[in-house]
């Protein structure tokens, strides 16, 4: 795969439990490229409000410390697999995961203001990239309109329960299937009907139905449709 010319970005998009962070990190791997999380990006932003106690109603602060977030990836450690979240200078790859993060980040990622200063960030990332797997809700929408290529994925609502349920346990957070099943049903209401970049297709992104598949062979269709 060493035909792709520089800043190469390929765009998934698709909701929570669809599958899309796990299989966009292997692709990258695959390819060579980097693994941009959007999501944790917003996660990252939502712990630095929090932690300066700033209204989830104040945009203008919120906007303020989007456009001072210092982010960055780094490679898993071990074997868990999971990216590396480093906020200015620390890492929080797992405080960002926590179920009152993610109750927050609504609150922030719906704020206009706050979705133009990551989305420059975003771009930005891409383009300093030898070739980037950039995954989110808007990403072939809004981020990456001009994406070499696009994918959407997504499985039924009771997979992705089952998915986010087992991952959650798997952590040790002491969750039910009815708590998982309840937030996915909120966080997919506020991701659709958001006004600035709700999840939506992009009309020339190639639908992909994980229920069914092994993350391997999510990887395998992908790349299957790249022509290099």
């Amino acid at each position: 795969m060493g035909c792709f010319s520089h800043g190469t970005a390929i765009a998934i998009d698709g909701p929570a439990g669809s599958g899309k962070s796990t299989v966009s990190r292997l692709l990258a791997d695959r390819l060579g490229f980097t693994y941009v999380d959007t999501g944790a990006m917003y996660r990252a932003l939502t712990l630095k409000v929090m932690r300066k106690d700033i209204g989830f109603s104040d945009e203008t602060e919120i906007a303020k410390a989007a456009s001072g977030l210092d982010i960055r990836f780094f490679p898993p450690e071990g074997s868990s697999g999971q990216i590396r979240v480093i906020m200015d200078g620390e890492d929080v790859s797992e405080e960002i995961r926590k179920m009152e993060v993610t109750g927050n980040v609504k609150h922030v990622a719906r704020l206009g203001s706050v979705r133009q200063q990551l989305v420059k960030l975003q771009r930005k990332m891409v383009a300093d990239l030898k070739g980037a797997v950039m995954e989110g809700r808007d990403i072939g929408t809004v981020v990456l309109p001009g994406a070499a290529y696009k994918f959407y994925v997504d499985a039924s609502f009771d997979e992705r329960v089952e998915r986010r349920f087992a991952e959650l346990r798997a952590k040790g957070h002491p969750v039910t299937r009815d708590e998982v099943a309840d937030d996915l049903k909120q966080r997919d209401h506020t991701d659709r009907t958001r006004k600035f970049g709700p999840l939506k297709k992009a009309g020339d992104a190639v639908f992909i139905d994980t229920t069914d598949l092994s993350i391997e062979e999510v990887v395998d269709e992908i790349i299957r449709h790249i022509k290099c």
